[in-house]
């Protein structure tokens, strides 16, 4: 059959993004055709579209969507024509496509409770947001962390839940619109980076120890102050570059710092098997359905504007979950 999508057929800015018609394949052995509803927007999409994380073009970008089942392949069981079903960040790219094939075994049903839109802005930052909090570095009741990009997509998920598990959330943002947002979703202390000293301030409201852990999505213009805000032996988690990739540094740096720890984890290690997707899922949707984390899709762009919606994320001018729409 033939839709349409957006396409990458050589590596740069926005302007690269091109609404094309596709041929899109039956579903083969072990996959499902999807009709999507609405497509995530997510700033790994920069990176697959700039060359950063260079991908073989002409590629159609996109990690993240939810849609109905339109067909099956051979040897698919538990899936029904017309079922509700998302995915974020587990399988091929693509997503940026009015209908594609998936693979059965990575897509997860959606609850009749949850909007198909609110699942397509939800399940990458939620699930990105679920390992963080509660795998790789367990947040207990209590404790104090420090969030950079508080009220970006992942970051207003995450002080969501950190605040349902009981902790202190430190979030730092860029403008005092959105240090607005990040109180009112529960942020405990907001910073705002442009005009305070971020690592001095942590160190302030936590009597000069620092916090036990950092997440940190945006990378090079937090790198420094993600390191000093760190008590000893506290784990820096840098999990995006929103500013641009962390300069190479000497290991050395982490030993004068406290004996930090550092990771540069990825999603899709964390939901690699089916148990490890679907507990992932089922915790993020337990959340949003018992309203302890409620998913502000804030911006939504047709999916032929793809360019435009690059722009706007890209110059930060977007807050909360953004959606392409078909």
């Amino acid at each position: 059959m033939r839709a349409h999508a957006i396409r990458v057929h050589q590596h740069g800015g926005p302007e690269q993004l091109s609404w094309d018609e596709i041929e899109v394949a039956d579903p083969q052995a072990g996959e499902v055709l999807i009709r999507h509803e609405a497509i995530g927007l997510n700033y790994i999409d920069t990176y697959h579209r700039s060359g950063l994380y260079a991908v073989p073009l002409p590629a159609v970008l996109g990690s993240e969507g939810a849609g109905t089942v339109a067909a099956i392949g051979p040897g698919v069981s538990g899936l029904a024509v017309g079922d509700r079903v998302a995915y974020g960040g587990n399988g091929p790219l693509g997503a940026y496509a009015e209908y594609r094939t998936f693979p059965a075994d990575k897509l997860v049903r959606v609850p009749a409770s949850i909007e198909l839109r609110t699942a397509a802005a939800m399940m990458l930052q939620g699930m990105t947001v679920e390992y963080l909090i509660r795998r790789l570095f367990p947040v207990q009741r209590g404790q104090t962390v420090l969030l950079h990009a508080a009220a970006g997509g992942v970051g207003q998920i995450a002080v969501q839940w950190l605040k349902h598990i009981g902790a202190t959330v430190i979030g730092t943002v860029g403008s005092e619109d959105k240090a607005a947002i990040a109180r009112m979703l529960g942020c405990d202390h907001v910073v705002n980076y442009r005009k305070e000293d971020v690592a001095a301030t942590v160190r302030a409201l936590t009597h000069g120890r620092g916090v036990p852990v950092v997440y940190d999505g945006v990378g090079r213009d937090t790198f420094n102050a993600s390191l000093d805000s760190l008590a000893p032996r506290g784990l820096f988690v840098s999990f995006g570059n929103a500013s641009g990739a962390v300069a190479p540094f000497a290991p050395a740096l982490l030993a004068a710092k406290g004996s930090l720890f550092m990771t540069r984890p990825r999603l899709a290690d964390y939901i690699a098997t089916r148990d490890e997707l679907e507990s992932s899922a089922h915790a993020l949707f337990e959340v949003v359905r018992g309203g302890a984390v409620k998913i502000s899709v804030n911006h939504s762009y047709a999916l032929r504007d793809a360019a435009q919606a690059h722009r706007d994320l890209e110059a930060r001018r977007t807050t909360g979950s953004v959606v392409l729409l078909p």
